[in-house]
C-alpha cells in the first residue's frame, strides 16, 4: 500500500478522484471547551489545493472554526476503504456562492438539479475552505 505526505499544499492527483466520487468525509474541529468534534459532510476540492465543505451558519463546526480555524478532515473511498486521504489546515469560511455550490454538489450526491431543503433552511449557507497544508494520502501507490 503507497504513503504519501506532504507539507507541499497540494492533493496527489493520484488520490484527488476520492473527493470527486460520493465521498463522505469526516471533519474535526476544536469546539470552545476543548474537546474535538467530528461529523460527515460531502465533500469537493479546489484543483487539489484545498478541500471544500458546505454547511449552515450556527453549526456546530461553523461556530468551532470561527473561534478556532485548525482543521481536519479525513474522506475515505467508497470503493476502497483501504485508500484514502487526510488534510490538515486552517479553514476560511465564505458565503459567497455558497447557494450555488451546495446545488453543484447536490449532483453529484443526490443526482438532483438543486439542493432540496433550500426551503427548509432560515440561515445562509457557507463554503468552509480547508487548505492542504499537510496532506497524507493512503491506498494504491501515489505517482508523484
Amino acid at each position: 500500500m503507497g504513503a504519501f505526505e506532504t507539507h507541499s499544499g497540494r492533493i496527489p492527483e493520484s488520490h484527488r478522484d476520492i473527493l470527486e466520487k460520493r465521498s463522505f468525509g469526516h471533519i474535526a474541529t476544536i469546539g470552545s471547551d476543548g474537546h474535538p468534534h467530528s461529523s460527515p459532510v460531502w465533500v469537493d476540492h479546489d484543483d487539489g489545493e484545498a478541500v471544500l465543505i458546505n454547511t449552515l451558519r450556527g453549526r456546530t463546526k461553523e461556530r468551532n472554526l470561527r473561534t478556532n480555524p485548525k482543521v481536519s478532515i479525513s474522506i475515505v473511498d467508497p470503493d476502497d476503504p483501504y485508500r484514502y486521504v487526510s488534510v490538515r489546515g486552517r479553514a476560511t469560511l465564505s458565503e459567497d456562492g455558497a447557494d450555488e455550490h451546495i446545488d453543484e454538489v447536490a449532483r453529484r450526491y443526490l443526482d438532483v438539479e438543486e439542493y432540496p431543503h433550500h426551503d427548509e433552511e432560515d440561515e445562509p449557507r457557507i463554503i468552509v475552505r480547508i487548505p492542504a497544508e499537510h496532506v497524507v494520502a493512503r491506498g494504491r501507490e501515489y505517482e508523484e
